[in-house]
């Protein structure tokens, strides 16, 4: 007997509710809820529960702490007392990472309606504070699926590095650029000479 397709339980259904919530508002609109993130993006998760609870959003801090730990993407940090995102912020942060050597080549997931731009203007950080690089085409073509079908560019970081480009690497794995000049983008069906 066939049991169909395989839904999503009420439990995995919540996690992915609370990590949305948190990521609204601890990347995107903390004012939303009437919290402020330091200057690297930090807030006291005392705070910033009491602020959801007080806009209809009520969480556990097992359900908090189950998040940021079953999280395939590691998307926040806690330190002690305070909660953070690791990265992808449209409000002005620091997150303090040092610049760092990339591997020789990075990839970034995409879509195909998106390419033209990207061939004429590289890869720019649009409302984020950078560009967010993945360290393996299997995360690449994940992050372009997002969006639709997924295109997977590689890019020369060894290159741009050498070149004076400043990399940094999250504490999640994401490397960050404020943006990759086309020159330095091998497209689909791209071959050497």
């Amino acid at each position: 007997m066939n049991a169909g397709p395989a839904h999503p339980n009420s439990d995995e259904r919540r996690t992915v509710r609370v990590s949305k919530y948190l990521s609204k508002h601890l990347r995107h609109q903390p004012d939303r809820i009437g919290i402020t993130l330091d200057e690297g993006g930090w807030v006291e998760i005392d705070e910033l529960m009491r602020a959801a609870a007080e806009h209809g959003f009520r969480f556990t801090r097992a359900e908090l702490d189950h998040v940021v730990a079953a999280n395939d993407k590691r998307r926040f940090a806690i330190d002690g007392t305070r909660i953070r995102a690791n990265q992808g912020h449209t409000v002005g942060v620091d997150l303090g990472l040092p610049p760092a050597e990339p591997p020789e080549y990075l990839y970034h997931g995409t879509v195909a309606r998106s390419l033209d731009a990207i061939r004429s203007e590289g890869l720019r950080p649009m409302t984020r504070h950078d560009v967010h690089l993945s360290p393996d085409r299997e995360t690449a073509t994940c992050v372009g699926a997002r969006r639709g079908r997924p295109v997977v560019l590689s890019l020369h970081a060894g290159a741009m590095h050498r070149a004076g480009h400043v990399f940094r690497v999250s504490a999640n794995g994401v490397w960050l650029t404020a943006s990759v000049p086309p020159r330095y983008i091998r497209f689909p069906g791209h071959r050497d000479t």
